[in-house]
């Protein structure tokens, strides 16, 4: 079933695939596909061995409203990174980083699980939803990137306070602030 999900998600994405298409490739029935991981999106957090579910842990980002989001999500970002789950989650960017398939899967895993729903909160179009969600895709990769894998100093032995105050307030501004979009969302120049 497992090996089913990860080629549906990375060749549809997530909203693209089905529990009924990931069944049938897996030969399973879809009430069994439910049984065994209750929905799609916990099926997709097993499928690409996601470090932590961004469902159970976005509530503590979002719980300091708006004015400290840029903060609270580069807080638990490096909450995540810090803990337990390190090797797995860098497993996942390692190999996304040489293969496209993984690619797509973390793609896939930080559009539909993380970047959605912290912009969803956000009053926006979706097209620019979308850019300002790209944005700060790029500044979180950045930060676990030069941080985890290169291990660029003094970034890699700041505190997770210095860093949110370094980085939180880009990312305070790609979400909310004054961004130039123009090129990135349909009908601007």
């Amino acid at each position: 079933m497992l090996a089913a999900a990860r080629a549906a998600f990375a060749e549809r994405g997530y909203d693209g695939a089905s529990i009924r298409v990931i069944a049938t490739a897996a030969g399973v029935d879809p009430a069994l596909v439910h049984h065994y991981f209750g929905s799609k999106d916990k099926l997709f957090l097993a499928a690409v061995e996601a470090p932590a579910d961004p469902a159970e842990l976005l509530p503590e980002v979002l719980a300091g409203g708006t004015a400290d989001l840029g903060a609270n999500v580069v807080r638990l970002l490096l909450r995540v990174w810090d803990g337990p789950t390190r090797a797995a989650g860098l497993a996942l960017l390692r190999s996304a980083v040489s293969n496209e398939w993984a690619a797509r899967l973390l793609r896939e895993f930080l559009v539909s699980q993380v970047l959605r729903r912290v912009v969803g909160t956000l009053d926006l179009p979706p097209e620019e939803a979308q850019a300002r969600g790209s944005l700060v895709a790029s500044q979180l990769i950045g930060l676990v990137m030069g941080r985890y894998v290169l291990q660029v100093e003094p970034l890699a032995s700041a505190t997770a306070d210095q860093l949110a105050a370094s980085v939180g307030p880009t990312v305070q501004r790609y979400l909310t602030g004054p961004v130039d979009l123009r090129g990135m969302v349909p009908g601007t120049p």
